[in-house]
């Protein structure tokens, strides 16, 4: 602001203040909130001869006229935030801080036992509700014991190690859902909580409808609900929110693209049938309790679920296969990449040494600290043939034959690193963030994937030609090498990821700001009801006019008896007047 002042300031034409006001309002301006009206009024004290002579009043009109700019455009809201610990929290805490800067007051309900979510910090106030152990999806020691259960499995485990591996996750995940449904009512119960809440008079909720309890809260409180989203408890959130065939679109864990063959639309078909069950069975019982508790039994949950004004889907086409969408949902895969900072200089110092060779990184995201050692081993042998240096970040135990090309760290600026011009591969473990950070800087991927839907992440990409996949359960330091080489090697990687950096960066504005925009048009108009279709409200048969169907089947089929019927009749007639005039 004092930049502006100063560049205002020294403009003694008022052309050349116009012009900056043109610059001001342009489309790419961040300052499209300053009002026309308070710069004209500027304008106008500034021509006014009475004052013409008084030293130093044209930069106190200045000031004063600023003010009231600033002022008038900022209409700050207040919002309620239901975040979900862990590394969600990486993609909704950069939201506030974008809420906070543009004048919003953001409070933030967390539990007292939360890792990664503060009780105090610059850009939100927060609420805080105790209960006895963290709520979390993404708890570390359980992820470590189910990744190393995982690769024993898939080397060489049976199908009752499988089942049972698979059992003991749903149960993990049912209890976690009952904690969070446990909060619910913990909040419900704090009558001098929940009068506090409605005292603060919030605008709206926003919320990762991952663990549900914002939804519950938002319907309490009567108040729009925007979801900061990708997954909610029954999968990936497009199946509750739009339409979505199965004979293309692929569903989480069935790693196909969107051009099936048969047997795997059929798979996809049981697939979808066996994450209803777990979904109707194991989660959503919990909530089910508490909403008919305190909203009764004419209340659905999971359209209550489904009835969130605004879907803010952390998905980019660029990167996810086609498929059929609803006016409510808002793209904003890859709202956290941004121009990469300077390095620090130890970093900087390393990475310079690489010369024209480049550098690579690699990481396995905040989930897994690191793997087995017997696959690091192998891995960092690879890494010892290559002339690229390798920035590596590593917790634990370190490799037995580190090279001087290797860098171990325990905490990487990923972002950074991948906007480096020297950055030439990403060993990645393909999460989400990390994926659309190598997209926004155009950095080809040698993926690791381990988990959950990193392998559909990875499919995606190498059906784009802009990655290349590691089976870490097979690794050799050869096979690895090979990889790694691949990629270093062939300029159709790169390229391909450039074209998707190019696709994926023509936006008329940033994710983030579209994010942001659309927080803000459902604050000033109360909502977003217009944008809702009403197919959640519908039960399943008449969303797929099965009624319709069997009304004009049984509509045909009585037209047909019928029919059949008459001729039938009068055939019969014909045949007996003939036999008795031959009578």
């Amino acid at each position: 602001m004092c930049f502006l002042i100063l560049l205002l300031f020294l403009m003694k034409h008022n052309n050349q203040v116009w012009s900056l006001k043109s610059s001001l309002f342009s489309p790419d301006s961040r300052l499209l909130w300053l009002s026309e009206k308070s710069l004209r009024m500027f304008l106008q004290l500034q021509e006014c001869k009475s004052f013409s002579g008084i030293p130093g009043l044209s930069l106190l009109t200045l000031v004063v006229s600023l003010s009231i700019l600033t002022s008038a455009g900022v209409q700050g809201g207040k919002i309620l935030v239901f975040p979900v610990d862990g590394s969600h929290w990486i993609n909704m805490n950069l939201m506030i801080q974008s809420l906070h800067a543009r004048g919003h007051e953001v409070t933030v309900v967390r539990t007292a036992t939360s890792w990664y979510i503060k009780e105090s910090a610059p850009h939100y106030r927060s609420i805080t509700v105790t209960l006895p152990e963290a709520i979390s999806l993404e708890e570390e020691e359980f992820f470590v014991q189910l990744l190393t259960q995982t690769l024993a499995n898939k080397r060489e485990g049976s199908f009752i190690s499988v089942v049972k591996l698979g059992w003991e996750m749903l149960t993990r995940l049912s209890g976690i859902h009952q904690q969070a449904s446990g909060m619910v009512v913990q909040m419900f119960e704090n009558k001098a909580l929940m009068q506090r809440i409605r005292d603060a008079q919030y605008d709206v909720v926003l919320t990762d409808p991952g663990l549900p309890v914002g939804v519950l809260v938002a319907h309490e409180l009567k108040l729009p609900t925007i979801y900061n989203v990708r997954w909610i408890l029954s999968g990936e959130a497009h199946f509750a929110v739009a339409p979505s065939p199965l004979s293309y679109v692929p569903l989480t864990g069935h790693i196909v693209s969107d051009k099936m063959t048969f047997r795997q639309r059929a798979v996809n078909v049981v697939t979808s049938i066996f994450n209803m069950c777990i979904y109707r069975f194991c989660f959503r019982p919990h909530y089910d309790q508490v909403v008919d508790r305190y909203f009764g039994p004419d209340v659905d949950f999971y359209h209550l679920l489904q009835g969130a004004d605004i879907w803010l889907m952390r998905v980019d086409f660029v990167f996810e296969f086609p498929r059929p969408t609803m006016p409510n949902i808002v793209y904003i895969g890859g709202f956290q990449c941004k121009p990469p900072k300077p390095l620090s200089p130890e970093l900087e110092e390393f990475v310079q040494s690489s010369g024209e060779h480049g550098f690579i990184l690699m990481s396995l995201g905040t989930l897994v600290k690191g793997l087995p050692m017997e696959i690091t081993n192998e891995i960092a042998a690879a890494f010892a043939q290559i002339p690229q240096k390798v920035i590596w970040r590593h917790v634990g135990e370190r490799p037995k034959n580190l090279a001087n090309n290797i860098l171990l760290v325990d905490w990487v600026p990923q972002n950074d690193l991948l906007g480096h011009p020297k950055m030439k591969a990403f060993v990645s473990h393909c999460g989400t963030n990390g994926i659309y950070e190598a997209i926004y800087h155009g950095v080809p991927i040698i993926g690791l994937p381990l988990l959950f839907d990193q392998f559909e992440n990875l499919l995606r990409l190498e059906t784009r030609g802009a990655a290349k996949l590691v089976d870490v359960t097979k690794i050799t330091h050869q096979y690895f090498l090979e990889s790694v080489q691949d990629v270093l090697q062939n300029p159709l990687y790169r390229n391909n990821m450039k074209r998707l950096s190019e696709l994926h960066r023509d936006k008329p504005m940033h994710p983030l700001e579209s994010a942001v925009f659309w927080i803000e048009f459902v604050m000033r108009h109360k909502g977003a009801a217009q944008l809702r279709t009403e197919s959640y409200k519908m039960p399943w048969y008449t969303y797929h006019s099965l009624d319709v169907v069997c009304f004009l089947v049984a509509f045909l089929l009585l037209l047909t008896v019928t029919v059949v019927g008459s001729i039938r009749f009068m055939c019969f007639r014909l045949c007996w007047r003939r036999k008795t005039k031959q009578e």
